[in-house]
């Protein structure tokens, strides 16, 4: 299927999305006017279950706990700063959390919390739905590259 995308620019001011005339021209807000502080509410949480190392944090978990050098070794390409960040957001965010057993040196494994274990569902399902299109979604990056080459 190579149907051309209608392309459209759209301002982060944009706010008018209606299909009525009126209430397209119209600069009062009115009470059936859409909140989007739910939209503004949802950000960061989806900034963090968006991240790549995050997720791939998660499902690294999903098998069970692990220790900070076992995430290291699964998690190709992941720095030790980027690790600890990501980790200490999942946990800061209540999808993981850390234990600590003292032994010399520490002992420190991640696990995932209830929380965290009700996100594999939908990562595992994002990564089906990524490796079933990755074809069309190259396909269509070689056309697009190949636009702005020609």
């Amino acid at each position: 299927m190579d149907i051309a995308q209608e392309r459209k620019n759209l301002s982060l001011s944009h706010r008018n999305v209606t299909t009525s005339r009126n209430e397209a021209h119209s600069n009062v807000t009115s009470p059936t006017a859409p909140d989007h502080s739910d939209c503004r509410n949802v950000t960061p949480v989806l900034n963090r279950v968006g991240d790549k190392w995050s997720m791939l944090i998660v499902m690294n978990l999903s098998d069970g706990p692990r220790r900070f050098s076992e995430l290291k070794r699964a998690i190709a390409g992941i720095s030790q700063r980027m690790l600890t960040l990501s980790l200490r957001g999942l946990e800061r965010d209540g999808l993981i959390s850390r234990m600590v057993t003292p032994t010399i040196p520490p002992r420190v494994d991640y696990e995932l919390t209830e929380l965290g274990d009700s996100l594999r569902e939908p990562v595992k399902g994002l990564g089906e739905w990524a490796l079933a299109h990755i074809g069309c979604i190259r396909a269509a990056q070689e056309r697009f590259d190949k636009a702005l080459d020609d």
